[in-house]
């Protein structure tokens, strides 16, 4: 991920990346000709200074300790999500966050996705009615490496937690109760659903899944007494694009903040109901 984000902010006129920490040597030489400072570990960076904000995208398992680091560095800190692997983690975050005064921003980048964005304000506008269900898919082109599998949390909190903040972002709803089931063909789920019972009465349903032959794909459907709605908004071979975008949008949101201006990111608290909501899922199979 931070590749991808490196590729996604080199078209940004508001946020520059100045420098890097990672510590395996043969990725930073994979980015000696990439204009930035690097350095062998976080302390390194924070010794050179000149950082107005950090960008975490380290192993989720990592997530926690860094943010602590950075905190009592006094540095805004954008963490790629979920924000550690529980909800307790992330709790914690923002509670390091809030004590040191730092901004705490977890890059659940669908919240800038213009498409998105629109369909979230004809629900907020009551343009669909009363919601009953929000459907949402995410299917990966292929299964991530079995070193990203043994520390991602698995399945629901690796993929999941993005369709249970997007659900809980579109509908404006807490999650009551989730009902889950997973395929068990292999030993890390092909692929996993769950049943969502939402405060507000509506439902919802979330379906993932590490194959699907025409790549990486993301969909969701709104149903309202007023009417429905279809957003494909990750879709080849447009998807990549999008994604990018979102996360150049989604970095620039988190510097208006740093600079004083406000938020529209997702919080610390906003990774961790969704962290409850995935440990709960995981919890049902």
């Amino acid at each position: 991920m931070g590749l991808v984000h490196l590729r996604a902010l080199s078209a940004s006129d508001s946020v520059r990346v100045v420098a890097v920490a990672e510590p395996l040597e043969t990725a930073r030489a994979a980015l000696r000709d990439a204009g930035v400072q690097l350095h062998a570990d976080l302390n390194a960076m924070l010794r050179a200074g000149n950082l107005d904000g950090v960008l975490v995208a380290a192993p989720s398992t990592l997530h926690l300790d860094l943010i602590r680091q950075l905190a009592a560095a006094s540095l805004p800190i954008l963490c790629e999500k979920p924000c550690g692997i529980t909800a307790a983690q992330a709790r914690e975050a923002a509670t390091v966050a809030a004590r040191h005064g730092v901004t705490l921003q977890v890059a659940y980048w669908r919240r800038f996705v213009p498409a998105l964005q629109r369909l979230r304000a004809r629900t907020a506008s009551g343009e669909l009615g009363a919601l009953y269900l929000i459907a949402c898919w995410q299917w990966d082109g292929e299964p991530p490496a079995a070193q990203f599998n043994a520390g991602s949390g698995g399945i629901f909190i690796d993929m999941g937690v993005h369709e249970f903040d997007q659900i809980r972002w579109l509908s404006g709803q807490e999650f009551v109760r989730l009902d889950a089931a997973v395929a068990s063909v292999t030993a890390d789920p092909e692929s996993a659903q769950a049943l969502c019972t939402l405060s507000g009465g509506s439902t919802a349903l979330v379906s993932l899944g590490r194959r699907f032959p025409s790549g990486d794909v993301c969909r969701v459907e709104v149903f309202g007494t007023r009417g429905a709605d279809e957003c494909r908004f990750l879709w080849p071979p447009a998807g990549e694009g999008v994604f990018l975008d979102a996360l150049r949008r989604q970095a620039e949101a988190f510097a208006v903040q740093v600079r004083g201006g406000a938020a529209s990111g997702a919080t610390a608290a906003d990774a961790a109901a969704t962290l409850a909501a995935a440990e709960q899922a995981q919890a049902a199979t």
